[in-house]
């Protein structure tokens, strides 16, 4: 796992072809905004969390956020333990997150 600032994950993100954007918060925080083009899974589901991340292809990059930064950071440690080769943790979280939002 990367720790990568607002910066540094938007940069790197805007010219990854490999991206896969992965937001671990639970649904009411996803219902408040979230990045575009990420993929909802919650870290607090436990091993529902783990089967749906092994669903997805290891050779990608992963840029991982929630709230804060802490759940993304655990989340990357587990995706590394999984076998993910590239997972970069947001700092700040969706908090600090000044790039696009969504809503639905």
């Amino acid at each position: 796992m990367k720790e990568l600032s607002q910066e540094e994950w938007s940069k790197q993100l805007s010219t990854d072809n490999d991206a896969i954007i992965l937001d671990v918060r639970t649904e009411e925080e996803v219902e408040e905004g979230y990045i575009p083009e990420s993929k909802n899974i919650d870290i607090y589901k436990g091993q529902e969390f783990i089967d749906e991340v092994e669903k997805l292809d290891k050779s990608k990059n992963f840029y991982v956020y929630c709230r804060s930064g802490k759940r993304s950071a655990q989340a990357c440690a587990i995706l590394d333990q999984l076998g993910y080769a590239n997972t970069y943790n947001l700092q700040g979280g969706f908090m600090e997150w000044d790039g696009e939002t969504a809503q639905d």
